[in-house]
């Protein structure tokens, strides 16, 4: 197991990449933990959680609502749960931040936990302190920062995942290595086919490594006052085709960063090789460059975005492999990039 710590304003966050589901116990208050878990979870590993009450919620980003938040504080409140309590979160990305929201706003704040078990889960959703919910079908829209007191990244859960989980985290892994570290990046060239076998080795070194370079950017600038604004490499557009196509995140990530990439070319600050290494590095991994939608409703999205400011957009770039800046985009300037093809 490795270990790693956030150091951050709303408190300190551990996280252990490699600990098991089944040494849970050596981790909480189990006589006060409540856990927050979706049904699927519960069937896959509700044998092997410690004796605490159980809340389960639904699956999918439909719950991922102020009306779910509601029911869970409506079933803390039966359960008679005080300032004392301690929320564990087992689950995914939408789990882990349910529960930092309701853990964040029950009772004006008690502590809590993750137990991440998605590749997303581990290398972003659950790592960095953001906790908060969609609203009206635009995402995290309403949220807090708060950091988990840990998170157990367990990388054997992985092994249970449908594929298309497996690959977001993937997309959320290049995007790591594409803003910070190129050696990540080449490492992820020469092992993709083992990283996909979920070959304990190479996953554990991606895990950490994404975990190190989430928490490095996290620990200066916890806000996301400005270096935080690196990790949305590939999110301004993806967040845009998430919310108007359903696909999954990582899928719009991905198709995200080819964007990105393509635009840091355009405007002479990438090398065309560099952003075709990382559209090759997407398609060995299966995930896609591009999409058929309605343009103009994908630009009405991305008008909403959380980090427009007027007619302009906090956008990041690279400026090579392993190095990201951020820069404001007009909006119109968005609107000719090839990721987007005529909806067909």
């Amino acid at each position: 197991m490795k270990l790693l710590q956030i150091k951050g304003e709303t408190g300190d966050s551990v996280i252990m990449v490699g600990e098991s589901l089944q040494n849970l116990k050596r981790h909480i208050p189990a006589d006060r933990t409540v856990i927050i878990t979706d049904n699927l979870m519960l069937d896959a590993y509700g044998k092997d959680f410690p004796s605490c009450e159980v809340i389960p919620i639904g699956t999918g980003e439909t719950i991922k609502t102020l009306d779910t938040v509601q029911f869970i504080w409506d079933q803390l409140i039966q359960l008679g749960a005080d300032r004392t309590a301690f929320l564990l979160g087992i689950g995914g990305g939408i789990v882990c931040d349910i529960t930092g929201f309701v853990a964040s706003t029950y009772l004006r704040g008690v502590r809590f936990g993750f137990v991440a078990s998605t590749l997303l889960a581990q290398v972003d959703a659950s790592v960095g302190g953001k906790n908060g919910v969609n609203f009206k079908g635009y995402k995290n829209m309403v949220g807090v920062f708060n950091q988990p007191e840990f998170v157990i990244c367990d990388t054997e859960m992985l092994k249970t995942l449908p594929e298309k989980e497996v690959l977001s985290g993937f997309a959320e892994i290049v995007k790591h290595a594409a803003i910070a570290d190129e050696a990540m990046f080449r490492f992820l060239e020469k092992n993709h086919r083992h990283a996909l076998a979920l070959r304990r080795d190479v996953i554990e070194l991606l895990v950490y490594d994404s975990v190190v370079i989430k928490a490095t950017v996290v620990n200066k600038d916890e806000k996301e006052k400005g270096e935080r604004r690196k990790l949305n490499f590939g999110h301004t557009f993806g967040h845009a085709i998430e919310k108007t196509t359903g696909i999954p995140h990582g899928e719009a990530v991905s198709i995200g960063m080819r964007g990105a990439a393509d635009l840091s070319v355009r405007k002479g600050l990438l090398p065309i090789q560099d952003a075709e290494r990382i559209v090759n590095l997407l398609k060995s991994l299966g995930l896609p460059t591009e999409i058929q939608v309605d343009r103009q409703t994908v630009l009405d999205a991305l008008a909403k975005d959380k980090k427009r400011e007027g007619g302009r957009i906090h956008f990041v770039l690279l400026d090579r492999i392993g190095h990201a800046v951020v820069d404001d985009i007009p909006l119109d300037e968005l609107a000719a990039l090839p990721i987007i093809k005529p909806d067909a």
